[in-house]
């Protein structure tokens, strides 16, 4: 039996406009969240044009023109800006009727190439026991046929397997929300013996351990802890349909282990330092969860893992901007400090779910809504971006060459 995807009602109204203007294809990106039962797709999101491709008109179309490497870094940008618990969960395509054949096998291609960019990234796991089927969306532009079906990410060999998708209204108006806000304090030492300290490479390598530790954490939901395998909503009052005011949000202590691992014996290393990075501050935290009988595992887990992302993609955001703006040499220039990005909370149309993204200090209102538009097809109001977190600066340590981030609120 194949998956079924749960379809927010305005998609087809987004897809249908953009059948409308296919030259002769569109692909994008179907963002939403997978569940054992059912998976839900809360925001389909067209792939930027690019400049060059208004002049790209000699010779008949084709399909494996296709610019793979410009897809799969519009889905890198986006995954930044989805919250805990959302995913890019599949990709879609409209096709005019003489490309339709050929469409599935770059669809496939699509799918693969879009997880394998994204799974470079993290800095977790998935489970054994997750959902690994991706969803492929082709649409013919004339006939609006629509063909879905998925593919198991996991296994380079997958066939595809048929699929239901289903329009909802209202899809996400009963999900649930949890936040938390985490202190950071990760000290990472630079060794001596290393003779050109790679900041990037090294502030990986911190990130990589202390996501463990988030792993190892103990999650307070409203002050107590909860079986993983209870249902989230359990003990609380459940609203019907539409007649609930507002989204339902969790609060979440987390608390992090002061030991190193569950082994009661451990090995201390000396080792003479150079430096070290400090990366400190206060983050805020965001997760979302269907309403569909939600267990308390999935909740954690997509919030564990909106932590680890979070202050990951501010670090690649810092040296992609210290990249663009002052070389890639400066990356292993000793700095009294950096300011990484602050977050920012936006409203998606028609939807109880806020997106994100990330702000310099020096950015205005302006260059957060291009943004918006380029990346996620969305126009958004000045008054519509909330800004998480306090105003972020840094602290130099003199008794070592290091990075500190503190947030001044």
């Amino acid at each position: 039996m194949g998956r079924t995807y749960f379809v927010e009602e305005s998609i087809g109204q987004y897809l249908t406009e953009l059948s409308t203007k296919v030259k002769p294809y569109v692909t994008g990106l179907l963002i939403g969240q997978c569940s054992p039962q059912r998976d839900y797709v809360i925001r389909a999101v067209r792939t930027p044009p690019k400049e060059q491709q208004q002049e790209e008109t000699v010779g008949p179309p084709m399909l494996a023109s296709m610019d793979e490497e410009w897809i799969t870094t519009h889905a890198s940008q986006v995954s930044r800006m989805l919250p805990g618990g959302l995913l890019v969960l599949g990709v879609f395509m409209i096709v005019t009727p003489e490309l339709a054949k050929d469409g599935q096998n770059a669809l496939r291609k699509l799918i693969f190439s879009v997880e394998k960019c994204l799974s470079k990234r993290r800095l977790w796991k998935p489970a054994e026991e997750e959902v690994s089927d991706r969803a492929a969306l082709q649409i013919c532009s004339t006939t609006k046929k629509v063909v879905c079906r998925s593919y198991d990410v996991q296994d380079p060999k997958s066939s595809a397997k048929p699929a239901d998708w289903k329009y909802q209204n209202a899809l996400t108006a009963s999900w649930l929300a949890l936040g938390c806000t985490v202190n950071v304090n990760i000290h990472i030492p630079l060794l001596a013996t290393s003779p050109n300290h790679d900041l990037e490479k090294n502030t990986k390598n911190g990130l990589n351990r202390w996501s463990k530790q988030i792993e190892d954490s103990v999650f307070l939901i409203n002050g107590q802890v909860k079986d993983e395998d209870t249902e989230l909503l359990e003990g609380q009052k459940k609203f019907k349909g539409n007649t609930q005011p507002s989204i339902q949000f969790s609060d979440v202590k987390v608390l992090t282990q002061l030991g190193q691992g569950s082994s009661p014996r451990c090995t201390a290393t000396v080792q003479v330092c150079s430096g070290s990075i400090n990366l400190r501050g206060a983050v805020k935290c965001r997760a979302y969860i269907h309403s569909n009988k939600p267990r308390v595992k999935e909740a954690i887990q997509a919030l564990k893992r909106d932590i680890i992302n979070t202050l990951s993609d501010r670090c690649e955001i810092l040296f992609e901007d210290l990249i663009l703006n002052e070389g890639p040499q400066k990356k292993n220039i000793e700095r009294e400090y950096h300011v990484l990005p602050q977050r920012l909370f936006v409203p998606v149309a028609g939807s109880s779910v806020m997106l994100s993204d990330y702000k310099f200090g020096d950015e205005d209102t302006g260059e957060i809504q291009e943004r918006f538009v380029e990346m996620l097809d969305q126009p958004v109001q000045a008054e519509d971006i909330h800004i998480a977190e306090g105003i972020s600066r840094g602290k130099y340590l003199p008794a070592r060459a290091g990075w500190g981030w503190e947030n001044a609120h």
